[in-house]
């Protein structure tokens, strides 16, 4: 089982949803960017989570998209399938349509609005599972969005279904990542969510790393992951720094972070997958400024670093 790990430890992109100019998912856009991140050689793709805007997508444009992210990526990288919805029929709809297409694993946040119990959580995960049973299964912890948290007990719960390979941990305390390393046991693996710690998750235990804003710049999070590995300390924690301060500049436009980051694609790539879906806020005019100064920032620390 150990073995089995190589496949997950590595910079693995959240995969942005990709948009043509009237608003639907863009088959050719989807492509584009699928081609672009497996030549950039990453360990893998994260599809259809919060950078892929899940709840704002209905189920047939979710199988959409993933289609055509395996048509280009299938075999050359790793892909984690995000199939959450916030009712168990949808979501096992998208976990049986992930697992006919050959993804590596499938993932899931808890129900979000309605607080349930753990056991009904449990139910809800396992339900899903076995709607895909010969595909690993990744909880997703991320309390500040989906308001409630992998306990430790709800944890040691779903260690009973054998599929249960990996926790995607996004909670701020970069500690739970040791908790559920420990927790998890040999051959379980534990991804860092937040990509301002990238290396304090690795420290902690984490196998790699899925984030947000590794679409935009790639090959900084390989530097990281690279420095790290090889325990030049310094330069990983150089880089990191670099990273997080162009998070928070790109936090500084007024557009939601996710169209920030689609101009600043197309600005360092040429590679264009739209705006965001509303209810989010497409990008501000008076944002320009800023999103070049983004852009300028991470093309300088890759020359710097990469």
């Amino acid at each position: 089982m150990e073995n089995s790990k190589i496949k997950y430890q590595g910079i693995i992109p959240a995969f942005y949803a990709c948009y043509d100019g009237e608003g639907n998912v863009s088959a050719e856009r989807v492509e584009a960017l699928a081609a672009y991140f497996v030549e950039k050689g990453v360990k893998g793709l994260y599809v259809g989570g919060s950078s892929g805007e899940c709840i704002y997508q209905d189920v047939e444009e979710r199988k959409l998209t993933l289609e055509h992210v395996m048509k280009v990526a299938a075999g050359k990288v790793t892909v984690i399938a995000h199939v959450a919805c916030n009712n168990t029929r949808d979501s096992r709809a998208l976990a049986a349509h992930a697992e006919s297409l050959g993804v590596d694993a499938i993932a899931a946040i808890p129900p979000i609005y309605f607080r349930l119990p753990e056991y009904a959580i449990a139910q809800y995960w396992n339900d899903i599972s076995a709607a895909a049973p010969n595909t690993d299964f990744v909880i997703y912890n991320i309390p500040q969005l989906a308001g409630v948290a992998l306990t430790v007990p709800l944890f040691r719960e779903m260690k009973k279904n054998p599929r249960v390979r990996a926790v995607k941990n996004s909670s701020v305390p970069v500690t739970d990542i040791q908790t559920f390393r420990m927790e998890g046991g040999e051959g379980f693996v534990v991804f860092n969510g937040p990509d301002e710690q990238l290396i304090s998750g690795l420290a902690m235990g984490a196998d790699g790393g899925i984030g947000g804003t590794y679409g935009v710049m790639p090959e900084l999070y390989k530097k990281i992951m690279e420095s790290f590995q090889a325990g030049d300390m310094e330069t990983a924690m150089a880089v990191q720094d670099e990273a997080t301060s162009i998070i928070y500049a790109m936090g500084g436009c007024h557009g939601n972070l996710y169209a920030v980051m689609k101009e600043i694609l197309k600005i360092r790539t040429g590679i264009d997958i739209g705006t965001v879906r509303r209810p989010m806020p497409c990008l501000a005019p008076e944002d320009m400024p800023q999103v070049e100064k983004c852009a300028a920032m991470i093309d300088a620390a890759i020359k710097k670093y990469c």
